[in-house]
């Protein structure tokens, strides 16, 4: 992992800027990598996450907590190694989450799986030098909604009793990237999709586990705040669950912020639009007080 990591970084093209590489020597030299960590085991599969550690630091450092998309049905973690490029650049720690996918369990264990994930960094804080108050959780497409369930799911739902330890802390902020923030409409509803249908299978109260698991369930006031990045052409995860999702976040006087990606599909945004949305991500972070001091 370590090689694979080195390897990628001493290859990003510079982009004609000298800056860019040496950045990225800076990067290959300022990050320990510990691979397939496990977190937990549940139905016979042993779970796993990847930590990328600041080296040369006596302090808890910020961490950012990575989940993959795929519908909960497909993905993995390392496919998303390149989307954490931009938080090494940021100086952040980083974990990248895999969970169950639904051949191996249905709905809910990804979000089960993703709540013991973090009850075990909270565990483990010390050994990897996590600041525990400031997690920010993100994650594109399933790995959004699985964000968006971090930061807003109350403990009391009780999605995170399979795993022992530390308690639940409380992520800072949520970064999403076009997540799903009301399953059932995916599941059953005007924009059901095949893959995310499989997560339910043919469970007879599917409709009541898709309303648990949603997001838009639990809008109240005091949650961290939410940044989302959605474009208004995606036609996967509609660009309808930013909409909801921000207007409910406003009614209830959280503080949230909806980036459009004017013309913008399911990802596959441009290097400029790309860009901007890191810009975004910055400023909201600082906004907020988050980043490494």
């Amino acid at each position: 992992m370590r090689n694979l990591l080195l390897a990628i970084l001493a290859t990003l093209p510079a982009l004609a800027q000298t800056s860019s590489t040496e950045w990225a020597v800076h990067a290959a030299n300022q990050y320990r990598v510990v691979p397939n960590v496990t977190y937990l085991t549940a139905s016979n599969v042993e779970l796993k996450l990847d930590i990328y550690q600041r080296t040369g630091v006596a302090t808890p450092q910020p961490t950012v907590i990575h989940m993959h998309g795929g519908f909960w049905v497909a993905g993995t973690k390392e496919a998303s190694t390149m989307a954490l490029m931009p938080w090494f650049e940021m100086g952040w720690n980083v974990v990248n989450v895999e969970y169950r996918l639904g051949r191996q369990a249905l709905a809910p264990a990804a979000v089960e799986d993703c709540f013991c994930a973090l009850r075990f960094l909270n565990t483990e804080a010390k050994t990897y030098n996590i600041d525990t108050s400031r997690l920010v959780v993100t994650g594109e497409s399933a790995g959004g909604h699985l964000a968006l369930s971090l930061g807003i799911i109350p403990e009391s739902v009780g999605l995170d009793l399979q795993c022992a330890g530390a308690p639940l802390p409380r992520p800072a902020a949520v970064i999403n990237w076009y997540g799903v923030a009301d399953v059932g409409d995916v599941i059953e509803g005007p924009h059901r999709a095949n893959n995310a249908a499989r997560w339910m299978g043919g469970m007879p109260n599917k409709m009541e586990i898709a309303k648990r698991v949603s997001p838009l369930t639990y809008i109240r006031a005091g949650l961290p705040p939410v940044l989302t990045i959605h474009g208004d052409a995606d036609t996967t995860v509609p660009y309808q669950h930013a909409v909801r999702l921000h207007a409910a976040l406003n009614e209830a006087g959280t503080p949230n912020q909806l980036l459009t990606i004017p013309g913008g599909k399911h990802g596959g945004f441009t290097p400029e639009e790309r860009t901007k949305i890191y810009a975004t991500v910055r400023e909201f972070l600082a906004k907020n007080g988050l980043g490494p001091k």
